[in-house]
């Protein structure tokens, strides 16, 4: 069963074509990975998809109901959640006050959310068994400032996940980690998302991380679909590889590895 479609979605900024005629269907559980060369269109679908951008024609089906024109909030409250390339955090606020909020948000109970988490248990062991998944435990009580950057990634990844999404997107939740640390991100990430049953797509340029991580790859270019399939599908994919390496012929990826 589909969870997701887009049919005919535009998105235009003048006479660039951001999201161009994109029809997609993502089925429950899927792990996708939406890749394609910078300006591809891959963060305007998604901010299309979550109503941080509306689309110009087109239609969004979200389990099976028509969302195209409901707000970010009526689509979060649907199931539809996104962490950001630059980490969205309260950087003045503790990790666990930052899963408490998204919590009190997800729930409407916002007043003074952040006294508020520490007299309701139900949110503090909610919020403590989040920051446990994502190995976060430890640094329950420091401000989100003062976290290093895989930890901050991880922390954007954690309040998105406890909107209790359907859907998350994930836009490049490794960009600017090191390659150690995207293993363990991505590691992490996985683990909770598949555990849960939560479908994801992740918008990512390393394609080491795409091809270990991802159920089926879509590959946009000039706002549209260039191809789609699985990880060894488009690995022998030559016309994939010219655009996103700049090369061709069947072992491209393989020589990049």
């Amino acid at each position: 069963m589909n969870l997701l479609e887009t049919v005919n979605l535009k998105r235009y900024f003048g006479e660039v074509r951001a999201v161009d005629d994109v029809s997609l269907a993502i089925a429950e559980g899927e792990f996708i990975s939406l890749v394609g060369p910078n300006g591809a269109g891959k963060t305007s679908l998604c901010n299309v998809v979550s109503a941080y951008l509306t689309a110009d024609s087109g239609r969004i089906l979200f389990k099976g109901r028509d969302v195209t024109r409901d707000s970010i909030v009526e689509r979060v409250r649907a199931g539809i959640a996104r962490s950001f390339q630059l980490v969205n955090l309260f950087d003045d606020l503790s990790a666990f006050d930052n899963v408490a909020l998204a919590i009190f948000s997800r729930d409407r109970k916002i007043r003074n959310p952040g006294r508020l988490a520490h007299l309701d248990r139900a949110v503090t062991a909610e919020a403590d068994a989040v920051l446990a998944q994502f190995g976060l435990s430890g640094k329950r009580n420091e401000t989100a400032r003062d976290l290093a950057q895989g930890e901050r990634k991880l922390l954007d990844v954690a309040l998105a996940y406890a909107l209790r999404p359907k859907l998350l997107f994930l836009d490049e939740p490794t960009s600017g980690v090191s390659t150690r640390d995207k293993g363990q991100i991505m590691d992490t990430v996985a683990s909770v998302v598949r555990g849960e049953g939560i479908t994801a797509v992740i918008i990512e340029h390393d394609m080491d991380v795409v091809f270990k991580y991802s159920d089926r790859i879509v590959v946009m270019h000039q706002g549209a679909i260039l191809a789609q399939g699985t990880p060894d599908e488009i690995r022998k994919n030559e016309q994939v590889a010219l655009i996103l390496l700049g090369t061709s012929g069947p072992d491209a990826f393989s020589e990049r590895d």
